[in-house]
Parts: structure tokens; C-alpha cells; sequence
């Protein structure tokens, strides 16, 4: 894959492009200068890195760019992109956080500053260049400085998760040769203190929320941390910044490590800065000086996802960003959403359920003539919007009227009265959680990528609707489908400027993942159609072979069995190497507010669907094990349903169980970004699994 010469570049790229069938878009209207404009003239011609190949492994490695006709914007780095930024918004307001109950705003030219600081800080203690600042924590801007300031002192930033155990957490600050750890709180502390003498780098640790309880050599409370560095001069500071070039490594995305070792995903200045430009456009946010967009932090940051959305597109669009509370998940992001109302929301799958189930439960407590109003808006509205998805029609006066009677209403209920743009991405969202906001008049845009193509790489959008798609590709983004079926499905692979460097210190995992031409070969099984929206079928990985050799994709199996049982939180099909299919199930249920495990509870609206079949029952106790006959019956009848549709007898559903418990992220069985973790899924009920196919 080493690429010796420029002349592999440009003319033999675009003949394998064509050869491949390989699809790009360009935005016509806008990309051409984009990237020139956001450079200021001491910047101009900053040079890049030599760099002979398209990856490296080594975390002071460079690459070559995919700078080429679709996306020919100067490359610049993370500070470039924030100084551009400070001329431009300076004075607005950038970052809100609640202190005592009143929100506290800050401008973005003290956004800065505070970085200069951290950056300062980060240097007094040592910081090495190209080594890892970890930071492990709820989102805040503190979060946001030591991020910045981590990339200005030189070093590469790693965002740690605040759900990881002290092991979880030393493979990651190990690997990435941390010298600094950033911790929240003495939770997030008392894991490091446990794994302090397995992590050689490692130089201090600064706590950000509250004072240490006590005194230990290199902790730093953030207030002291911050007085650090101040006889570090502007020079020295401004020396290590002017070294950094646009194709070296500034961000460590860690995968969730679900089938092995997370693994480091590797992300140049030019991967953030390009798709922070380029990928929001999709989405139609607004740069601060036509209108300043307003959002809620509250997703993982050490999430490409909520970082791209939050931390990096907030900076490129001069974005005002307020932080929810760390118990934002556990129920008051409602709250602050009702407080804030944001005018653009990311979720999320799960987040998305979760508020749909919330509405739901809401109208289940109406009255008769309020129910009725309620459904008769919701439908009036899921009608209106599936018709202009298909032809660009005036929507009626029966839809206005019913969106200014009620929808209004229960929008504002979500803190989303003043939202115009609201996101789904790190998961498949199911078309039933879709169709229900689209009868709240919430249009989802879906963004499709992955950690190693800096987060999205196809995006729906106001101009790029169509369900059940996930868009389009990004413009100057381009893909190709490669070892297509006889029905037109095949694997997705990603080219351009936001496609990782490589996975730190893992060559062979790197190549698996690029291919010899560089393209980045995604694992997912997808189709796109002839306006060039993309469908996702599948991942290879997940697809089950059976012991007959036929392959069944299980997503679509598990969502109509979750479409047709409402009351069904998780449906796990199994079937890999065995001779029939069967399937998990669990309930859907209460959890508990302190520590979000699911409790035996079940949640108001399967209680509901229960009393409509004729069922008492309130706990899962109630009915598993065959002694609720009622919800079993109606269980058997769903999956018939399934079964009915499936295209061959074996993808129908043989046998099935319901779990005691739900899974969730505290349980394992779910990812950090509610991802269904099939592998430790699989090993956790293997007992369970291997009595299906007992003789």
C-alpha cells in the first residue's frame, strides 16, 4: 500500500475510481473556497508533512491527503480552524454551563483563551509531543478546553469512556502513551489511583469538577492547573502550534473493542477540520454570522459522533454549545433541552425511544377526547410528511391546523419548540421511532459512517430525504460498493478527505481495513438506489451463516419482531453455524435513576399492551417461564406474523425465550452508544442459547 511518488496520485486514483464505479458529489454552490476563506494570510501555505503513503501506524507518523477535484480546500489545522473561527464570532457567546442554578456563558475569544491556557498548562507538566492527553469525564467545558488545549501543546487527544472500568481505562491511557489524565470527579479518579503503577507515561493527573479529597504529588485540582502554566510565554506556545501540519495525528477515537481490543483510531487535523466544514453543510447548519445555531452536550465525547457534532462543528460555525448535567441520560436532559431550546438536536437511537416512549406514556394518561386529538394530529401529520417526501408538495391547512393545536405543544413538552434540524447516527434507528416523530412533524436525519471516516460519510438532510435511507454521500466524500450480490447489495467502502490515518500501532488491522488503493472498507452491507440514497442491510460480521449455508441479515428480522410486540425492548436473533433460528427477547422495563440498571419494572406502556391482552401483569417475574399465558400467546402470534414474510423457511423464527433482565450499557450487553454488543451478548446466555438446540 506504500505509494513511493506523486504520480500514483491524481491520474491513477481517478482510473481506479472509474474502473471501480466509485461515486462522488460536489456541492456546487459552495466548496470551491471554502476552505481558502477560513485561513488567515499568516497561515496561507502552511506546508504539509512529507508523507509517501495514504496510512501510517506510528502516532508521529503523517499521510499523504485525498486532496483532489471534489474537495480541493487548503488543508488546516485545528488551531487554524479556531483562530479563523475567534475573527469571525469573537465576541459571541460560544460555551454555557449551570453553575448554581443560573447559566454562565463565556464569548468565543475567552473559549480560546481558556485553551491557550490548558494548552500552557499541559506544557508545564510535561507533555510530550505526539503523546496522549486522556480525558475521562461527562461533558463540560473544561472537556472542551483540555481537548483544545491537549492539540495546541502538541499532543494527541483521547477521549476516555466515563462508563469504562480501571481496565478498560489503562489499555486505553497505556496505549495512547498518555503523560496527562484529565478526570471529572473522585469516581473517575479512584480508577485511575487503582491502575496509577501500570501506566509508565504517565506525568500527572487534574481533576475538573470539585477539589481532590486528598493531597497526592502530580493531582492537580482544574484551578490550579490553570495557574500552571502562566510563566510559559506566548512564544514557546506559539512555536509548538506553527510546528503542526494539517497531515500529522491530533485525535484518538478508541472503537468499543466488542470483538477484541478497542482499537486507536487514528485522526489527522485535516480529517476534523474538513469534516467539521463539510459535513454539517448536509445538515444545513447555519454559520454564526447568518444565524447562530444553538445545541445540548450531552452524548459521550470520546464519541466521534457527539464529538464531530458538539466540540468541532460547534468551533467551525461559531455554535453557542450548553452542557447538560452529568444525570442528563438518567432523565434531566428534558430539562435542560425545555430551559435551552436548542435550535438543532443529535440523539442517539436509544435517545429517540426513549422520548417517543415518554410521549406515549403522556397520551396514555389523557383523557378520552385529548387521546383522540392527539392521535388524529399525529396521523394527519405522518400522512402530510410521507407525501411530500414523495413529491414536493404544499402541505394542507388540515396539517398546519393540527400542528398549532397540539404538535406544537408536544414538541415543546421535549424542549424542542425552537429545533429545526434533528439528528440520529452511531446506530440504526428503527423506521417505527422514525415514523413516530415524523407524526410529531420531526423529520430525523440519519448520518451513516463510522469512527475511522471521522463520523459521517453519508447524511440526510432537507435535500437529501428519503426513507428508509441514510442520505447521501457527503459532498467531496465518495464511496463504492464492492463484491455486489445478484440482488445489488454489497459492502460500502468510503474515499476521502475524512478517512482515517490508521489504527495506532495495529499495521495488520490497518490493512484490513484499507485496502491496497486506500479505499476504507466499512463491513457493512448496504444498497444504494438510482437517486443515490444509501440503505443499510446489515454488517458482514452480524450476518448468520446457518449450519444449511443460508445467509440471513438479522436486523430486519429483529425489527419487525419489535414492530409487530411493542412491549419488546431487545430482540437478539441467533442461529450462526446451527441448524434452525431462535431469539432472545426481553421486556421492555423501568430502570433505576441512580444507576440505570433495568429493574424487574415493566415500563408504563408495556404494562398497557399487557391489560390490552387481557394480562395483570406489572413485573417480568409475572410472565416468564410460560406463567403468563396471555402475553406468551400474543408473543407466538407476532413471530407467526414474522414469519409469514420471510423469503425462505429458514428465516423464520423456531423457538424463542424471554430474558429476565433488559440489557443496558451497565449490564454489557449494550455499548456505550446503546449499540447491541452481540458477541457479549452471546457468551452471557450461551446456556440459554445452546437448550434451543438441544435433541
Amino acid at each position: 500500500m506504500d505509494i513511493p511518488d506523486e504520480q500514483k496520485g491524481d491520474d491513477q486514483s481517478e482510473k481506479s475510481v472509474q474502473e471501480s464505479m466509485a461515486h462522488k458529489q460536489t456541492d456546487s454552490e459552495e466548496h470551491a473556497s471554502v476552505g481558502k476563506k477560513n485561513i488567515e494570510e499568516e497561515f496561507v501555505g502552511t506546508p504539509l508533512a512529507p508523507a509517501h503513503s495514504l496510512w501510517t501506524t506510528d502516532a508521529n507518523g503523517s499521510v499523504r491527503l485525498r486532496i483532489e477535484e471534489g474537495c480541493p480546500e487548503e488543508p488546516i489545522t485545528v488551531h487554524q480552524m479556531f483562530k479563523a473561527s475567534v475573527e469571525k464570532y469573537g465576541n459571541m457567546y460560544a460555551l454555557a454551563s449551570k453553575k448554581n442554578d443560573k447559566w454562565e456563558k463565556i464569548t468565543f475569544l475567552e473559549y480560546y483563551q481558556f485553551c491557550r491556557r490548558a494548552a500552557k498548562g499541559f506544557i508545564k507538566l510535561g507533555l510530550e509531543r505526539f503523546h496522549g492527553v486522556a480525558i475521562l469525564g461527562f461533558n463540560s467545558a473544561e472537556w472542551f478546553f483540555s481537548a483544545v488545549g491537549a492539540i495546541m501543546a502538541g499532543g494527541i487527544m483521547t477521549g476516555v469512556y466515563a462508563t469504562n472500568s480501571p481496565e478498560a481505562c489503562q489499555y486505553v491511557v497505556s496505549d495512547s502513551k498518555a503523560n496527562i489524565i484529565v478526570v471529572e470527579n473522585q469516581k473517575q479518579l479512584d480508577k485511575i489511583l487503582q491502575i496509577r503503577d501500570r501506566l509508565p507515561h504517565l506525568k500527572a493527573i487534574v481533576q475538573y469538577s470539585g477539589h481532590p479529597q486528598e493531597k497526592i504529588s502530580n493531582l492537580y485540582s482544574w484551578e490550579e492547573f490553570m495557574e500552571l502554566g502562566l510563566d510559559v510565554s506566548e512564544e514557546e506556545l506559539d512555536e509548538i502550534i506553527r510546528s503542526q501540519r494539517a497531515n500529522q495525528c491530533c485525535i484518538l477515537i478508541y472503537t468499543s473493542g466488542t470483538t477484541g481490543k478497542p482499537k486507536g483510531v487514528m485522526l489527522s487535523h485535516d480529517n476534523i477540520t474538513w469534516t467539521a466544514n463539510h459535513a454539517s453543510r448536509v445538515g444545513d447548519m447555519q454559520p454564526a454570522d447568518t444565524k447562530q445555531e444553538s445545541l445540548v452536550s450531552y452524548l459521550p465525547l470520546s464519541h466521534i459522533a457527539a464529538q464531530i457534532y458538539d466540540l468541532w462543528t460547534g468551533i467551525q460555525w461559531g455554535e453557542l454549545v450548553y452542557f447538560a448535567q452529568p444525570d442528563a441520560l438518567k432523565g434531566s436532559l428534558v430539562t435542560t433541552l425545555r430551559e435551552v431550546c436548542p435550535t438543532s438536536h443529535m440523539g442517539v437511537p436509544r435517545v429517540w425511544e426513549k422520548m417517543m416512549e415518554k410521549i406515549k406514556q403522556g397520551i396514555s394518561e389523557c383523557g378520552y377526547v385529548k387521546k383522540k386529538l392527539v392521535t388524529w394530529a399525529m396521523s394527519v401529520s405522518l400522512g402530510e410528511n410521507q407525501k411530500c417526501m414523495q413529491k414536493d408538495d404544499e402541505k394542507s391547512f388540515l396539517f398546519f391546523l393540527a400542528d398549532s393545536l397540539v404538535l406544537q405543544k408536544l414538541r415543546a413538552e421535549l424542549g424542542l419548540s425552537c429545533c429545526q434540524k434533528f439528528f440520529s447516527g452511531a446506530a440504526p434507528i428503527s423506521s417505527e421511532t422514525v415514523q413516530f416523530f415524523l407524526g410529531l412533524n420531526i423529520c430525523l436525519y440519519e448520518a451513516y459512517g463510522m469512527s475511522e471516516s471521522t463520523g459521517p460519510h453519508f447524511m440526510s438532510g432537507p435535500k437529501a430525504y428519503k426513507l428508509p435511507s441514510c442520505g447521501k454521500v457527503v459532498p467531496g466524500c465518495r464511496y463504492k460498493m464492492a463484491n455486489i450480490d445478484s440482488e445489488g447489495t454489497g459492502e460500502i467502502c468510503f474515499w476521502g478527505r475524512n478517512i482515517f490515518m490508521g489504527f495506532l500501532n495495529m499495521e495488520d488491522k490497518t490493512r484490513e481495513a484499507l485496502d491496497e488503493e486506500g479505499w476504507l472498507h466499512s463491513g457493512d452491507l448496504g444498497k444504494i438506489d438510482e437517486e443515490g440514497f444509501l440503505y443499510i442491510t446489515g454488517r458482514i460480521k452480524e450476518l448468520i451463516i446457518t449450519a444449511g449455508g443460508e445467509n440471513v441479515p438479522p436486523v430486519p428480522i429483529e425489527e419487525a419482531v419489535k414492530k409487530e410486540l411493542p412491549f419488546i425492548s431487545n430482540a437478539m436473533l441467533i442461529g450462526d453455524k446451527r441448524k434452525f433460528l431462535s431469539m432472545l427477547l426481553t421486556l421492555k422495563c423501568c430502570s433505576d435513576t441512580e444507576t440505570m440498571e433495568p429493574t424487574e419494572e415493566l415500563s408504563t406502556e408495556a404494562t398497557e399492551v399487557c391489560r390490552q391482552l387481557g394480562s395483570q401483569a406489572t413485573k417480568v417475574s409475572d410472565i416468564i417461564g410460560g406463567k403468563d399465558k396471555e402475553v406468551y400467546r400474543a408473543i407466538q402470534e407476532g413471530i407467526n406474523r414474522v414469519n409469514s414474510a420471510a423469503t425462505s423457511n429458514a428465516q423464520r423464527i423456531q423457538k424463542w425465550t424471554i430474558l429476565r433482565k433488559d440489557f443496558s450499557v451497565v449490564g454489557g450487553e449494550l455499548g456505550p452508544t446503546m449499540k447491541l454488543r452481540r458477541p457479549v451478548v452471546l457468551e452471557m446466555y450461551h446456556k440459554v442459547i445452546d437448550n434451543f438446540y438441544k435433541e
